[in-house]
């Protein structure tokens, strides 16, 4: 369990999901925030704001979406405002969350003016200091997007002769089941790869090479990180458990 601990601490800074705001390029805004009987042309103020911030607003709705968020969902953060319960003050909070549910970004404002629409606006405007200006990374590809079969290598193929572009060569099994569940493994590169249900987008678990040989940084779609491996063929990962300690599964080859 120690060595577990410190592969995580040495590793955890090579995660391959976007961990701040300011790593993504679009913020998807809700039609309408929940809370909120009324817009208070909250979202108007939003929109706007976060484009002084270079970052782009799109709406909940992903049809007319830009095809680098419509095809990969996770390049982009969902943004939220919600209404904070005050007797003498207009509070709301901002939070921005992943394509897995994730907070990534939680912002509070307050204003003292006692109308509602300034009042609110007034918090938003404070809530909306602390948020960094978009400075985008390449994010992890949803896998509905990821590869087509010419871009798919595996450490199998990796060293082998070339091949046409046109051409699938595969000597392993792609496809992994621990018995309830069957997965994909779609290499991304020659430092990770996911395993992903069939007809998802969301990764069931995404991996990343670390300094030792054959052991893998993997981050789950619930956010938990571990690490995984390969035994014989098999991909095993190391599931944490609520008391603190890991359970083996594995994922048998088909």
């Amino acid at each position: 369990m120690k060595k577990v601990s410190t592969l995580l601490l040495a590793v955890s800074s090579a995660m391959i999901f976007a961990q701040k705001v300011s790593d993504y390029k679009y913020v998807a805004v809700p039609e309408k925030f929940e809370t909120f009987k009324e817009d208070y042309s909250l979202k108007d103020l939003f929109s706007k704001a976060m484009g002084g911030k270079k970052y782009i607003a799109l709406p909940i709705i992903k049809d007319n979406w830009p095809s680098d968020a419509k095809n990969n969902y996770c390049n982009v953060v969902t943004a939220d405002i919600l209404k904070d319960k005050s007797l003498f003050k207009n509070k709301l909070t901002v939070q921005f969350k992943d394509c897995n549910n994730k907070m990534i970004l939680e912002s509070k404002g307050s204003s003292n003016i006692k109308d509602f629409e300034e009042g609110f606006q007034d918090a938003l405007k404070q809530a909306l200091i602390t948020i960094p200006v978009s400075n985008p990374v390449e994010l992890l590809p949803a896998a509905t997007n990821v590869a087509s079969p010419a871009q798919v290598t595996t450490p199998a193929t990796q060293n082998s002769s070339p091949e046409p572009a046109t051409a699938q060569v595969v000597s392993e099994s792609n496809t992994f089941s621990n018995g309830k569940i069957n997965l994909q493994k779609i290499q991304i590169d020659p430092s990770q790869f996911i395993l992903a249900k069939s007809g998802s987008s969301v990764p069931f678990a995404a991996f990343k090479t670390t300094s030792k040989d054959s052991v893998f940084l993997v981050k789950m779609d619930n956010g938990n990180t571990t690490i995984g491996y390969f035994e014989n063929g098999n991909i095993v990962i190391d599931i944490p458990q609520a008391d603190g300690r890991y359970s083996k599964e594995v994922f048998v080859a088909k």
